[in-house]
């Protein structure tokens, strides 16, 4: 049998069979739910990138600036950060937006002005409710504009098509109004009753105000705002009335306590303030115990999570079986006949306390041993500085036993008296004595008045090694919700005033301070404000 051949240009114009088993396609078209959810993404992110770079809205609220952002959130609610002195958070409404006020600074006219006449004070709730009204409208409109420019942006880089970018910036304004609806919805004026302190604002609740005693109204909410900002404005006045000194990151922090004495609150007062006050040494000037008994050694076991670096002198309640414990302990640095350490740049020396006396009697030649051992410190540290490594610092529990350094070192730190005090002795060397942190331990109850909880934060110029200025905190003691800021500068440090020479034997003397109750205070440039 014979097969005819076709022609090949016939062969060519015949279609392939089709096989049975079809080879799919290389690139399947993707689903509807699978490009809305990407669409979704892209609109998520956009919106959030948007409002990352134009959704804040500077806000003059009172006498503060302030600074307002939307932020995407799972809870909602509004948080409002009043730095260093910590945050309060409201659970004003739910939502999947978060409003984000931070106190910035406040503005020395205004602030001023309210010093000069307190009047005005009543005056001020109607003012701070039309500064939120206004802000609140101009942060919503703001954040419109970003949600919607970012995911349109996003979403032309993404997709390359303008019908999709535009429908990006559409379901971005869709959720925003969403959102927004929500909030509306779930408003709760009287969240601001019972606000979540974090820092050191969780030990003066007191900022927002009595508000349980008020009546609840709609506008409860801008009421307590006003009196928030009320008392933050005494907090702060003291950092806008001295613009002479302002920390920058260079500026070395050093934390300063004393006289614990078995207190538990003082850890978590300490871990405040190191964190808020970005501290980069604590220095603590002995009584930590009471009875320096090994039963009690657990009660420093807060010290290693602290965040910052331990100095620590024993005073008459530690004993050396409390001294023995630090010492093995990670990150602390016990200091003793001498003994020096630098940390941050800054060179401490110290020593302990001569005398164990936990049942607070008096030991025949008490005031002798005291002597000896600054004059003890006094000699180690002439010994550094004669080997080329000056203590910049010096550390004692007694001032007595301080003041044998003068001369010898330009600062040194005690504690015992357990209420603050500073004085530039003879010779030129400033004795700074700091209160009790622990309000006096269980003896806060024994006068009519509780001790106050008091600390200091010092100021050091990373080149110079030298004080700039010091913060006094005050929190009030048992039973009380105050809370008083002060800062003061050296008088060297003041506006016009000539450079201070190092200590010498023929120094000008200073009056010694005390802690400010509300006034400025001369002569170290001081101003403080309480919260009542």
């Amino acid at each position: 049998m014979v097969r005819a051949r076709l022609p090949t240009a016939v062969l060519k114009r015949r279609k392939p069979a089709r096989s049975r088993n079809p080879v799919p396609e290389l690139a399947a078209r993707p689903r509807p739910w699978g490009r809305a959810l990407g669409l979704t993404g892209v609109v998520l992110v956009g919106a959030w990138l948007g409002l990352l770079i134009v959704g804040d809205v500077r806000v003059s609220v009172g006498p503060m600036n302030t600074t307002m952002t939307l932020r995407p959130s799972v809870t909602g609610g509004t948080k409002i950060n009043i730095s260093p002195l910590g945050a309060l958070s409201l659970d004003s409404h739910i939502a999947p937006v978060r409003l984000d006020v931070n106190v910035d600074q406040l503005d020395p006219e205004r602030s001023q002005a309210l010093v000069d006449h307190p009047e005005r004070l009543s005056g001020l709730q109607d003012e701070v409710a039309r500064d939120i009204e206004h802000g609140t409208l101009d942060l919503a409109l703001r954040s419109c504009v970003a949600v919607v420019s970012g995911a349109t942006a996003l979403g032309l880089a993404v997709y390359r098509r303008p019908r999709r970018a535009l429908a990006a910036g559409g379901l971005a304004l869709a959720l925003l109004g969403a959102s927004g609806a929500t909030a509306w919805a779930t408003w709760n004026p009287d969240s601001v009753l019972e606000p979540r302190f974090s820092g050191l604002l969780s030990s003066a609740p007191s900022l927002v105000g009595n508000a349980r005693s008020i009546v609840t109204e709609f506008d409860v909410y801008q009421q307590e705002l006003a009196r928030l900002v009320t008392n933050v404005t005494k907090l702060y006045d003291v950092t806008s009335t001295l613009p002479a000194f302002q920390p920058d990151p260079t500026t070395v922090r050093v934390l300063h306590v004393s006289d614990i004495h078995l207190n538990p609150a003082s850890w978590k007062i300490i871990a405040s303030l190191v964190e808020q006050y970005k501290v980069d040494v604590i220095v603590d000037s002995g009584d930590t115990m009471d009875h320096g008994s090994a039963a009690e050694n657990g009660f420093l076991d807060p010290i290693a999570t602290l965040g910052a670096p331990y100095v620590w002198v024993r005073g008459n309640h530690d004993s050396l079986v409390t001294q023995r414990y630090l010492e093995g302990m990670k990150n602390v640095h016990v200091l003793d006949d001498g003994r020096a350490v630098t940390l941050a740049g800054l060179r401490f020396a110290g020593v302990g306390d001569p005398q164990f006396t936990p049942d607070r009697s008096s030991a025949p030649g008490a005031e002798e041993s005291q002597e000896e051992a600054g004059a003890r410190l006094a000699q180690a540290l002439r010994a550094q500085r004669d080997a080329g490594t000056p203590a910049d610092v010096a550390i004692a529990h007694e001032p007595s036993a301080a003041r044998g350094t003068d001369g010898e070192v330009p600062l040194v730190l005690a504690g015992h008296l357990h209420h603050e005090d500073t004085e530039v002795m003879r010779k030129g060397t400033r004795l700074r004595v700091e209160g009790s942190t622990g309000g006096s331990g269980l003896r806060a109850v024994e006068g009519k008045y509780p001790d106050p909880i008091e600390a200091s934060i010092l100021y050091f110029d990373r080149d110079t090694r030298r004080l700039q200025a010091w913060d006094e905190i005050r929190l009030g003691g048992l039973g009380l919700t105050t809370a008083e800021v002060s800062r003061h500068l050296p008088k060297e440090n003041l506006p016009g005033a000539a450079p201070s020479p190092s200590p010498s034997p023929t120094p000008s003397p200073s009056p010694p301070l005390s802690p400010s109750a509300g006034l400025p205070v001369s002569p170290s440039g001081t101003a403080s404000r309480a919260a009542p």
